[in-house]
């Protein structure tokens, strides 16, 4: 799934990583709107034991708004996902979705560019982890 996400591995344990995520997303204009625990999640309802695994919904509230000003349905893309996930030991993985592989495949010109500007917030607030 590399082609569509923005993939960093940070060489930091999962929670010191985890705690820096909201950080740097922070830094480029998003806040985490949902958390979703998908060890927790998958203990509780399942009975199954899975690497530590968060999913986060990032947004950025006046890029969300131009986005969906110019499409309401756009609604159904937002927010953003960022996931957290323990590799091993030491070793956490953070994707985020790549908007222009989603948001900007359309013919809305409005859209393809606030993809594109989404694409390189995110990927600048991952490249702090490095």
């Amino acid at each position: 799934m590399t082609s569509s996400s923005i993939r960093r591995v940070v060489h930091a344990s999962y929670d010191a990583t985890l705690a820096r995520v909201a950080e740097v997303l922070k830094s480029e204009g998003f806040g985490v709107l949902t958390e979703i625990d998908m060890q927790s999640t998958l203990k509780a309802k399942l009975g199954v034991d899975f690497r530590k695994y968060k999913i986060l919904g990032a947004c950025n509230p006046p890029l969300a708004l131009e986005a969906l000003t110019a499409d309401l349905e756009i609604g159904l893309m937002l927010p953003c996902n960022v996931v957290v996930y323990e590799e091993s030991e030491g070793t956490t993985v953070v994707m985020a979705i790549d908007p222009t592989t989603t948001i900007a495949t359309g013919e809305n010109p409005t859209l393809v560019s606030l993809a594109e500007t989404v694409k390189a917030k995110l990927t600048r607030a991952l490249d702090q982890l490095s």
